[in-house]
């Protein structure tokens, strides 16, 4: 199966967007080759508001948040993971709307941190966000008009969580789905196997339409998830070839399966990399001296 991204997306940024009844969009002007053109902000309701993922430490986008709120309450404010450009911005819009916060909870690791990675996790992490409230896999918080499910999706992050709009077919999906690009998995905040696994949770779900934190809407997610899984095992099966024929480290993977890949893009592709590594290992498939690393050595089985 061929997967398709969808490049097509008007950020107008500073502008809410009306994109179904009663949800606008905001994007925040954060564009890079990690976050396309911005941090997607949502505003759920029409009278008394949820804000799901606020985004980066930015004057400019709180500033359209409140605008685009325009003296209406805010009761909640939901985060779907605690990356830099997705959380910062909830105790800020917080303190000036007198919301609460709501997540899965405070950021940490996949897995247990080894030694030389802990700058990854100050790098891009917001290490200082606290959620008012900690959600739990299918808890339903309900506003006025509104109600929204908690699915929780580890994978990209340990914390990460997507939202179901109830009664609407709608699922803010965050990092864990977007129609633009793949997902970066970079240990030691992310988890392949917690990917994957999120992955079939949403394949067991009828939500037709996606939201993500960046890039246009997810039209067909059974396809397109279904899709994600073949690619992701395309990849595992990729760096399994260049094990057996001799490539030993993963920059010489990176080179060999991500030509076509933006060089911008090569670190986060070496730790998607590492992610798959680590599975392997873990399974048996994939050999190393220690823990997976990226400076690792790795050897056929």
């Amino acid at each position: 199966m061929v997967l398709e991204f969808d490049m097509r997306f008007d950020p107008r940024h500073g502008e809410a967007v009306e994109i179904a009844a009663g949800v606008s969009r905001l994007t925040a002007p954060n564009s890079s080759p990690f976050t396309f053109h911005g941090t997607n902000s949502y505003i759920v309701g029409t009278r008394n508001l949820a804000v799901i993922d606020p985004g980066p430490q930015d004057e400019s986008h709180l500033a359209a948040l409140l605008q685009a709120i325009n003296g209406r309450p805010v009761s909640h404010i939901f985060v779907t993971h605690t990356h830099r450009d997705h959380s910062p911005l909830a105790r800020p819009l917080a303190e000036a709307t007198g919301a609460r916060m709501f997540a899965e909870g405070p950021h940490r690791p996949a897995r247990e941190v080894h030694v030389g990675e802990e700058y990854r996790l100050d790098a891009s992490n917001d290490i200082d966000f606290q959620p008012d409230h900690a959600l739990s896999d299918q808890d339903i918080v309900e506003g006025d008009g509104w109600a929204l499910r908690t699915v929780l999706t580890p994978g990209h992050a340990a914390n990460h969580a997507a939202f179901a709009l109830e009664g609407t077919g709608i699922l803010f999906s965050g990092d864990h789905v977007m129609a633009w690009s793949t997902t970066i998995v970079a240990p030691p905040d992310g988890s392949m196997p917690d990917y994957m696994n999120s992955l079939d949770r949403l394949l067991e779900r009828d939500d037709s339409l996606y939201f993500p934190g960046h890039g246009g809407p997810v039209r067909n997610p059974p396809a397109f998830v279904r899709g994600l899984r073949t690619h992701r095992k395309m990849r595992e099966r990729a760096i399994l070839d260049r094990i057996v024929q001799g490539d030993r480290r993963i920059p010489d993977i990176v080179a060999a399966i991500y030509r076509d890949t933006d060089p911008r893009l090569f670190g986060a592709a070496g730790m998607s990399v590492l992610a798959h590594l680590e599975d392997l290992v873990a399974r048996g498939a994939v050999s190393t001296d220690g823990p997976a690393a990226l400076e690792g050595e790795f050897r056929p089985a």
